[in-house]
């Protein structure tokens, strides 16, 4: 039994709080970590953007490699749910301290690629805890607490920790210089997440080690030989791509494409906010209409605003943040329906919920981990680099590669989602 277990309304209320609080925390440490990194080290540090490509490409595969070795650890040890979170927090704080670091202390390629391991192998545990308590609150929640409750739940706190840090880094910049302010970051996440972690302690699943004696591989053979979950893994892999893209590539787009680096932040800000407005509205729709037409819907809004942000150039801002709305509402879709219908097709199936979100974080790391690895030195190979002095050529490079690439994939997963049969209930 979990904390929400034949709760009344209030006490799950509270502890679907406590859930949201703890997303938010997690959140709060992506934008600084996916978005402004690499423009971080090539700006500050002097490190080149195939340097900075082959270093996340290399990390990304050791950090999704490592994620359904992690989900399968989660699921059979024998030590409490609230010890592995500390453990793993205190990882990822100690990373984000060293990442962030005015002055690396050894050779920033080195010192970029230690502390980027360390910092995923704590975001990586975390993720994966929490999704998986999210089944497990479902599964022993009663009806105050169901799958598409706590999804809602879920992104309302990840939006808001992401639109947190969107604000964050420029505030503390302009106190503290840009160097200074990213530090200032990493020690103010560091006192939210530890904040966090000590809120859960009583909500984590206790007791009831799942599947202890399974081997790694039987456990997800069992996975992926469910066809339904499958097929689900699938179209987040295709979905995750055009989002590792854009995370990547924003700063670069905006700053050099449109030449509008001053309105960045807000445009991030404006985007994620948009997605976390809209969660509900897609939780709502789902309900009504079903995920799928409702996931679909969301898709196409997605391509539509990738098609307007490839005839963009320099000085279209204000068309750039009506794209941001758009496709910030999206988003909200991505973040809402599929992690819900990949947890109860898992509750349906009874599937380990810690290996799939395992496999489901492989995913989601993938989709960085080509962004990063392959259109940042194929951009770079076409001649762009950041900063002023960039040929159309190469600016044409870069917006195919944030938007073209995308609008593709995105139609892509669509397509396949179209052809998968799923309902309400699995």
């Amino acid at each position: 039994m979990n904390a929400a277990a034949s709760a009344p309304a209030g006490k799950a209320q509270r502890v679907l709080l406590r859930y949201s609080m703890f997303g938010a925390a997690l959140a709060f440490a992506g934008p600084p970590i996916y978005i402004h990194t690499p423009r971080l080290y090539a700006d500050q540090h002097g490190l080149g953007l195939a340097a900075v490509g082959a270093i996340l490409l290399g990390l990304r595969i050791l950090d999704f490699g490592q994620d359904p070795l992690l989900g399968w650890w989660i699921s059979r040890t024998k030590m409490a749910k609230r010890t592995i979170a500390a453990i793993f927090a205190s990882a990822l704080g100690i990373g984000a301290l060293a990442l962030f670091a005015p002055d690396p202390i050894l050779d920033g390629r080195i010192w970029l690629a230690l502390s980027l391991a360390v910092v995923f192998t704590g975001f990586s545990g975390l993720q994966i805890l929490f999704y998986s308590a999210g089944v497990s609150l479902a599964e022993q929640g009663g009806s105050a607490v169901t799958h598409d409750r706590i999804a809602g739940w879920r992104e309302a706190g990840v939006l808001t920790g992401i639109c947190a840090a969107c604000v964050a880094p420029l505030a503390l910049g302009a106190v503290f210089g840009d160097t200074v302010g990213f530090t200032a970051f990493a020690i103010i996440f560091c006192l939210f997440l530890a904040y966090a972690v000590y809120r859960m302690r009583d909500v984590w699943p206790v007791g009831g080690v799942i599947n202890q004696e399974a081997p790694l591989a039987s456990g997800l053979r069992r996975i992926f030989q469910d066809s339904g979950v499958r097929r689900l893994l699938l179209i987040g892999l295709l979905n995750a791509l055009p989002g590792g893209l854009t995370a990547t590539l924003f700063l670069f787009f905006v700053e050099d494409k449109l030449q509008a680096g001053d309105h960045a932040g807000p445009m991030l800000l404006l985007f994620f906010a948009s997605a976390g407005l809209a969660a509900p509205l897609w939780s709502k729709a789902a309900a009504r209409f079903g995920p799928k037409p409702a996931m679909l819907c969301g898709m196409l809004a997605a391509i539509f605003a990738f098609l307007w942000a490839l005839t963009l150039g320099a000085g279209d801002w204000m068309a750039f943040y009506v794209i941001s709305a758009a496709s910030g509402a999206a988003l909200g879709a991505d973040m809402t329906l599929l992690p819900a219908m990949l947890s109860r097709r898992l509750s349906a199936t009874g599937l380990d919920s810690a290996q799939a979100f395992g496999v489901w974080g492989f995913i989601n790391k993938a989709s960085l981990a080509v962004a990063a690895g392959v259109a940042l030195p194929l951009i770079g190979y076409a001649g762009f680099a950041p900063g002023p002095g960039n040929s159309e050529a190469a600016l044409s490079a870069l917006a195919i590669a944030y938007a073209g690439a995308p609008c593709a994939l995105k139609a892509l997963a669509a397509g396949l989602l179209f052809m998968t049969p799923i309902s309400k209930e699995a």
